[in-house]
């Protein structure tokens, strides 16, 4: 069971964007002008399309995308302390993954656009990490899109008896489009909910199985996995 944070679980954007904006200038000596949707997106794909939108002289290889990883995580960190006032958890997450966590041979992780350590403590902050293991979740540590996050994920998640999960064993919750095309290229049944940006019809579009209206009711999502991963 892989979980999105940003707008699926809980909503610290205004933090992020804050710490995006000051990672930017001190790797670049530029000031981060234009932003870019976070949607669906990697932190090292956000940071590459920062240097194409914005003026800077700076060379976005791998060894900058490093700096900037690293000075994105400490700027968080430094905020972390904002998250309850500036931030929130989405209405019936922590219900919900109280509910999924107690679904019997489940697994339950996320896959995130931001860094491990950037990711945990998002989750930390409102008391959801508990709930998950880290451990095997995908991160944009890596320089890699979402679809092969999932896929590692898949891959390398052992249940009972060292069992790696199939694709039809496998479920998304998310909220944006780019993370649903994103479940279905990386192996995974795409949930989605209507607490982001898209439309029922264009998450449905993208390849959505079934759409709910938030996780304010466990059952339905509960519900919702069965279906996914019942053939």
């Amino acid at each position: 069971m892989l979980w999105n944070v940003d707008l699926t679980l809980l909503d610290v954007g205004r933090v992020m964007r804050a710490a995006h904006a000051e990672a930017f200038e001190e790797v670049t000596g530029d000031p981060l002008v234009y932003l870019t949707s976070a949607e669906g997106r990697t932190d090292s794909e956000m940071f590459f399309e920062f240097c194409a939108r914005n003026d800077t002289d700076v060379e976005p290889d791998n060894a900058t995308l490093e700096r900037f990883l690293s000075a994105l995580e400490a700027a968080f960190v430094r905020r972390a302390d904002e998250l309850p006032a500036k931030g929130r958890v989405m209405p019936g997450a922590e219900a919900s993954l109280a509910a999924v966590a107690g679904m019997p041979d489940t697994v339950q992780t996320v896959v995130s656009g931001s860094t491990r350590a950037t990711a945990t403590a998002k989750l930390r902050a409102f008391g959801l990490d508990s709930y998950l293991d880290l451990s095997v979740g995908g991160f944009g540590s890596v320089n890699y899109p979402k679809s092969s996050l999932i896929q590692s994920i898949r891959l390398h998640a052992a249940g009972e008896g060292g069992h790696t999960y199939a694709e039809g064993e496998t479920v998304l919750f998310t909220s944006s489009v780019p993370d649903v095309r994103a479940a279905v290229i990386g192996g995974a049944t795409p949930v989605a909910v209507l607490t982001g940006s898209a439309t029922e019809g264009q998450l449905r579009e993208a390849g959505a199985t079934e759409v709910l209206e938030d996780l304010t009711d466990p059952r339905a999502v509960m519900t919702a996995v069965h279906r996914a991963t019942t053939p």
